[in-house]
């Protein structure tokens, strides 16, 4: 065979080897890596919905406009509002003077039942004084050194301290029963009280609840409230995206899961910006496949049966700090891989 055939063929195999073990290289070094590109950006896209009714008044942002966590979305009417808060401060104020009435007028029973007390004390020594009396006149009567008249009048004054000191304890009993009555009545001007507070607190949030504010940072989306219209208690107005808080869910197969953990390095190519991967890492695997979430779920106890590859989703973070931080939007497509041989 002439030289420069056997060279030829020296050289052609050596190309072949060189490519099978290229070959072998790029399987050896991509065998852990898993990839899909059945993934998406996905962010929590807060709705602003109504939390009472009433007039639209005005709405403050547009579609597309950035807001900040406490900027004015949407404005109701609040007079209705501004009226209910004040007749329930109203309603507060009088049931605190009748609480307070309520409370002098225990005060002065109680300086009454005091006094019928006293009336007490003072009953029962006229008592005792007109009984020794009585005593008295009878042992006189009785050594004839007194008159039957003495003695009848003795008699009478007993009797009519008596009289007295029955009446002192029945007026302490129903200074007492008073009491009582005012004590009840002091506890459900109290819970009247507390319950005008209860409703001038409704009022307030109601009130508050005029006014509508952007709870996260993030882009104003799908608006479909305009100035005028009614709304009621849920009725949706608008989103709102916090697009510096996104982060991939990438749908695996299922034998694509057998190495894959929390924590795994990742990378991930949005369609968007092909040039530019991003670093993430798994952050968590859902506990059950797609389907089994889905609003119809599969069932498979039929006489016919065809299997079919699962599909999992994984949740893939992204750090803060990443160069297209702001610029992913929830929805776009992207590409996934996953190097199930990095450390969780």
């Amino acid at each position: 065979m002439p030289p420069p055939v056997k060279k030829r063929i020296a050289a052609v195999a050596l190309l072949l080897l060189a490519l099978v073990g290229a070959s072998l290289a790029y399987w050896w070094a991509g065998r852990h890596i898993e990839r899909t590109d059945d993934a998406y950006v996905a962010s929590d896209i807060t709705t602003m919905a109504a939390r009472i009714s009433g007039y639209v008044a005005a709405v403050e942002v547009v579609d597309n406009q950035p807001v900040h966590k406490g900027d004015v979305l949407v404005r109701l009417e609040s007079r209705d509002y501004e009226a209910r808060r004040d007749q329930a401060q109203a309603q507060l104020d009088a049931r605190r003077l009748a609480l307070g009435a309520i409370e002098a007028k225990l005060k002065f029973q109680d300086a009454q039942v005091r006094q019928a007390g006293a009336d007490v004390s003072a009953a029962k020594a006229d008592t005792n004084r007109a009984r020794n009396d009585f005593e008295r006149a009878q042992s006189l009567v009785k050594n004839e050194f007194a008159s039957r008249q003495k003695l009848d009048q003795t008699q009478a004054d007993s009797e009519r301290t008596a009289a007295q000191l029955n009446r002192a304890h029945a007026g302490v009993d129903a200074a007492q029963r008073q009491t009582g009555v005012l004590q009840a009545e002091l506890a459900q001007a109290r819970a009247l009280a507390e319950e005008a507070a209860a409703q001038l607190q409704l009022a307030g949030i109601d009130l508050e609840n005029t006014v509508i504010r952007s709870p996260v940072d993030g882009v104003v989306g799908n608006r479909s409230v305009q100035a005028g219209e009614y709304v009621r208690p849920g009725t949706q107005l608008l989103v709102v995206v916090p697009l510096a808080q996104v982060w991939v869910e990438a749908n695996f197969k299922e034998t694509q899961l057998t190495h894959m953990k929390p924590g795994q390095k990742a990378e991930v190519v949005v369609d968007t910006f092909p040039g530019q991967p991003l670093n993430g890492h798994v952050e968590s695997i859902a506990p059950a496949s797609g389907a089994r979430f889905s609003l119809l779920p599969p069932e498979n106890a039929t006489g016919n049966f065809t299997k079919v590859v699962q599909r999992v989703p994984v949740r893939i973070a992204l750090p803060a700090d990443h160069p297209l931080a702001g610029r992913l939007m929830p929805g776009l497509s992207a590409i996934v891989r996953v190097d199930t041989l990095s450390p969780p």
